[in-house]
């Protein structure tokens, strides 16, 4: 894997909710046939997440190709989606991306990071596991099954 530095991150704005709706489309396409549906965040309205959640988004050549949305709670930072476009997938970014919520969780005194995802996006479940996630529980969902994880952080 060859990792690109020449990403940069900043937080979103309005301006950018065209940007994040067609990363995030583009991102979860591949799971349609895997799951007959589109995907939950294939349907969220970013514009009202915007507002109440932080996004973070990976810059390459002025243009997006990731992002990551994060809600701080009391003693957790909830990764609500990270996406990456599929010609910028498998170089690190979803990476740097989990490693910013890392950050932040610390900064602000949290010491777990968690998420969910769709039991059948095994690709998905196998990532966050090889970057120390591990599975909390595990719950029926639309005709699946939606896998939650957790990640502790070092104290």
């Amino acid at each position: 894997m060859s990792v690109v530095s020449s990403i940069e991150f900043r937080s979103a704005g309005p301006a950018d909710v065209a940007a994040i709706k067609t990363i995030v489309r583009a991102a979860y396409a591949k799971w349609v046939p895997v799951i007959g549906r589109e995907p939950l965040p294939m349907r969220a309205d970013y514009d009202k997440a915007l507002d109440e959640h932080q996004f973070e988004l990976a810059i390459e050549h002025g243009r997006v190709v990731g992002l990551i949305e994060t809600m701080a709670h009391e003693d957790h930072i909830w990764i609500e989606n990270v996406a990456v476009a599929p010609g910028a997938q498998g170089r690190g970014i979803g990476r740097r991306l989990l490693d910013s919520a890392e950050r932040k969780a610390v900064e602000a005194g949290c010491r777990e990071l968690r998420l969910l995802t769709n039991g059948a996006f095994a690709a998905n479940v196998m990532l966050n596991r090889k970057h120390g996630y591990v599975v909390d529980r595990e719950e029926p969902f639309m005709n699946g099954t939606t896998v939650y994880m957790n990640k502790r952080l070092a104290t």
